[in-house]
């Protein structure tokens, strides 16, 4: 499959989910909660079924993998589908939320495709084609490449952690972000250093690890690894990497 088409087939798909996503954002829902404790709206469940059905039609021998209703299929090509990222967000009618989408392809993410309807701003990558941020709708002519920062010494970082007890393990000597509620945005948009989030599962990471590194940053996990299901890990631009990694006593990586 060319990944062009499979690009375009992510972009209209999520064009709609986005549509679909912000009308009910805009109406209001409430959530409830799932059995993991998390929130969970009509709207989740709107979208990814969405998803589901126009991929089922155009790539039938794909996987597919949500997290609302789970995986569908078996293949080396699998859709990482996270219907509404921020559903807390979403349910208060705060703006900063998310309808993302990535291609696995034989255990590598080729391409990701991250919608903030309600910000009108959208971010996509291809493996090996960079990193890029547009208004949504797309606008091509608009749409700017995305590169990490350049900064080497924690005495000039600015890192971001997603709790207290994460922020603590992160060396003192440098600068704490300020509290963002979209901090890969602000990382592949060269305006922080670093991003420690070890929690939540692969489809809330898959897209941005792929944006990170397109972006010319790094992804590690807290097995040393690369792959976004082990609960996270470290996002980060490539000078202070290594360094974060020893810092926080991250096992060596391939």
């Amino acid at each position: 499959m060319d990944s062009v088409d499979d690009l375009q087939l992510a972009f209209d798909t999520s064009d709609r989910a986005a549509e679909i996503a912000l009308a009910y954002f805009e109406s209001g829902v409430s959530a409830t909660l799932k059995a993991d404790g998390t929130p969970v709206t009509e709207a989740d469940r709107a979208v990814e079924r969405l998803f589901r059905e126009t991929l089922s039609v155009a790539r039938p021998k794909d996987a597919l993998l949500g997290e609302e209703l789970g995986q569908l299929g078996e293949s080396d090509r699998i859709w990482i589908i996270d219907p509404v990222d921020g559903t807390s967000f979403f349910s208060r009618r705060d703006p900063n939320w998310r309808v993302q989408i990535a291609l696995e392809v034989g255990g590598s993410i080729e391409i990701a495709v991250v919608t903030a309807p309600a910000l009108r701003r959208c971010w996509w990558a291809t493996r090996g084609g960079g990193a890029f941020e547009s208004s949504w709708p797309r606008d091509e002519a608009e749409s700017k490449r995305l590169e990490v920062s350049t900064t080497s010494m924690f005495a000039d970082a600015r890192l971001a952690a997603l709790d207290d007890a994460s922020r603590a393990r992160l060396p003192p000597s440098a600068a704490p972000a300020p509290a963002s509620p979209l901090p890969l945005i602000e990382l592949v948009r060269g305006e922080i250093d670093a991003f420690l989030v070890e929690r939540y599962h692969i489809w809330d990471h898959a897209p941005w690890i792929l944006l990170v590194e397109e972006a010319g940053g790094r992804f590690t996990n807290r097995t040393g690894g690369h792959a976004g299901d082990q609960g996270g890990g470290l996002y980060s631009n490539a000078n202070l990497h290594s360094r974060l990694l020893t810092a926080l006593h991250y096992p060596a990586h391939p």
